[in-house]
């Protein structure tokens, strides 16, 4: 006897060995129709696969979480069934679901074109029509490999030879097609619907390894429903309209070039963005207490073996060897702030009266990505973190460590990023070699953060195995406009630093005691942080961070003393404005004006200069009247006003 209980507590009886499938159809014939997959004791199962034992089950229909990630993979599946249906050369390989979508890896001499991946959609949707049967099936590991080099599919022989020897090895069958796949998968090709896309092809290498083949991925993307699929590619549309690239040059702020990859040359418009962001920053920080330092770009090697980032991190640092005569002597760009701050504390003695001390560096760093992952402003060579590193004693952290957390939370109020989670990572136990310090500094950082995001009531998830290699941290996800996830800002805690700089402070005791070290950036990047928020506004940014909130547009050049003027008196008020006094039409002047997101529009002419007054013009919603320069002036600080966040220190 089997005793299976449901997720409401009701426990149901079989004789012996049951399929899920079998177990769904005893609730009800309807729900073993609707019925995808299975959960068997937490674990995702085919629908086909026997229960042999108690346990608690869950059937997954449509809508369940486990739903969308299921049918993603099966159009995968198709996705490369199709693909040899239509060029039997062509060998398959890898192909997983992904967020948004599924993507799968192919070996084949001739590109994939623009044509075929019409072709091949044509394809799936036909396969989908056969529903055709998915399944399980267990095989013998040679019988496996023979069956693979047999059909001339050398990749995955290669996968099954590279699995544990204890690995159970299962292929799924649908129609003609088998893959290797540890699974699971819907029962049937029918149950993925209509509602999926194929996108774009780009290269791949095998197993990630720039060292083997180049492959062909082709991404697709896959929805419950074809309002979900239309929605998100709508969003894709709007998202294309904000790429933060395009915006940087219709905008004028930035660009980049082959020459400097992963370098930005940020333009006069850019730059005073970039410089308003730093300045907000750095007010919060005065009234913190953090001293701002700055430190050298270039270290001897010696540093960074010291701090561990020599074994860690060596194959993303920049490095240079001056000498011809001491090819030992290598010197490295920074990739990182904190053990420039470590030496920067290590630099005189410190008693527990001084603590906390908070070094706050603006500070310019490298790290080295390859060129096929660079980004816009997103995924650089070189960018700014607006870094900062607090030490203090134990009985310290706990607060220090929530005081940056409110630091971010004002950093979000104040830019619109209301819809954000919290993610706390942590160390791989499995993996240890991965990470420096003892377990039991590891535990109490792990701990101090998951304490602090509680008592902050973050709603927070634990991830395991995303720790930097010194120490956990919580990292702040936002959700753009559009609804895109993105990582932005970061605060760590770190015992490891400490120990291997060994930092010391002389306690009440008059002994000396170790600090704890928090490394926290509200932004992450002032580059990557840029394009976040070029994304997530448009280019719309609050008005208090425009780098030019106003232009005066002038009717003729007979009114150009009287732009100047304006141009003046909005100055004296501290609104960054611009004239525009070109010999051009005043709706050439408005159109670029909208164009480049400038919030406001002040047009003079004969009667405005007669009575001292502007007509106003606001982007994307046109007139809204004549006032004097005063009255607009308090018209700008107001709404400044209602969109700063007050900072309580």
């Amino acid at each position: 006897m089997i005793a299976l209980t449901l997720p409401d507590g009701a426990v149901r009886e079989f004789d012996g060995p049951v399929s899920g499938f079998d177990v769904a159809k005893s609730i009800s014939p309807s729900l073993a129709k609707k019925s995808f997959a299975i959960i068997v004791n937490g674990e995702l199962r085919d629908l086909s696969r026997e229960i042999d034992t108690d346990a608690a089950i869950e059937i997954v229909t449509k809508g369940h979480k486990e739903v969308l990630p299921l049918i993603r993979h099966d159009c995968a599946h198709v996705m490369a069934e199709a693909v040899q249906e239509l060029y039997p050369d062509t060998q398959v390989t890898i192909g997983p679901s992904i967020e948004n979508g599924f993507y799968y890896d192919f070996a084949r001499k001739t590109p994939f074109t623009p044509d075929d991946l019409i072709k091949i959609e044509k394809q799936m949707h036909k396969i989908v029509e056969r529903n055709e049967k998915i399944e399980r099936e267990v095989w013998d590991r040679n019988e496996a490999i023979k069956f693979f080099l047999d059909k001339g599919e050398d990749y995955k022989a290669e996968i099954i030879r590279d699995l544990p020897e204890t690995e159970t090895i299962t292929c799924y069958r649908q129609g003609n097609f088998i893959d290797l796949c540890r699974g699971p998968h819907a029962p049937s090709t029918g149950k993925i619907g209509k509602a999926f896309k194929l996108m774009k092809v780009a290269g791949a290498y095998w197993r990630g390894n720039s060292d083997n083949e180049m492959l062909q991925r082709i991404y697709g993307t896959c929805w419950e429903t074809q309002e979900d699929l239309d929605a998100y590619l709508h969003m894709l549309e709007e998202a294309e309209k904000r790429d933060h690239r395009r915006l940087g040059r219709e905008m004028d702020l930035f660009h980049m070039q082959e020459e400097a990859q992963g370098s930005v040359f940020w333009h006069d418009k850019g730059l005073k963005l970039y410089r308003k962001v730093e300045t907000y920053i750095r007010e919060r920080l005065d009234a913190e207490g953090y001293q701002e330092v700055r430190t050298p770009q270039l270290v001897d090697r010696i540093l960074w073996e010291k701090s561990g980032h020599w074994e860690k991190f060596r194959e993303n640092m920049f490095t240079t060897t001056p000498d011809e005569d001491d090819p030992e002597k290598v010197l490295a760009l920074k990739p990182m702030n904190c053990p420039h701050h470590c030496e920067m504390y290590n630099s005189k003695p410190w008693s527990y009266k001084d603590l906390p001390k908070r070094f706050a560096e603006f500070g310019t760093v490298y790290r080295y990505e390859q060129s096929g992952e660079l980004h816009g402003l997103t995924r650089v060579r070189g960018f700014t973190q607006d870094d900062a590193h607090i030490f203090c004693t134990p009985d310290q952290l706990d607060t220090e460590f929530k005081n940056v957390i409110d630091l971010v939370l004002y950093v979000f109020g104040s830019l619109g990023f209301e819809n954000f989670k919290t993610q706390v990572s942590v160390r791989d136990p499995e993996h240890p070699e991965k990470y420096i310090g003892d377990v039991e500094n590891w535990d109490k950082a792990e701990n101090a953060i998951i304490n602090a995001a509680k008592e902050k009531g973050l709603d927070y998830v634990i991830e395991t195995g995303e720790a930097a290699f010194y120490g956990p941290k919580l990292d702040f996800m936002v959700r753009d406009a559009l609804g895109r996830s993105w990582q932005l800002g970061t605060i760590q805690v770190d015992y490891n630093l400490p120990e291997r700089f060994d930092l010391t402070y002389k306690g009440s005791d008059n002994e000396l005691h170790r600090p704890v070290m928090i490394h926290r950036a509200p932004f992450g990047s002032m580059e990557r942080f840029v394009a976040i928020l070029l994304e997530h506004t448009g280019g719309n940014f609050p008005l208090w961070l425009m780098p030019e909130q106003v232009a005066v547009l002038t009717l003729s050049e007979k009114y150009e003393k009287y732009g100047e003027k304006v141009l003046n008196l909005l100055e004296n008020n501290e609104i960054r404005a611009l004239v525009d006094n070109r010999n051009e039409t005043i709706g050439k002047k408005i159109r670029e004006a909208e164009m480049n997101k400038l919030p406001y529009m002040l047009i003079v002419g004969e009667q405005e200069e007669e009575n001292g007054t502007v007509s106003v013009r606001k982007h994307s919603e046109g007139d809204i009247g004549t006032m004097t320069v005063e009255e607009f002036s308090e018209l700008i600080n107001t709404e400044i006003a209602k969109n700063i966040v007050e900072f309580n220190v």
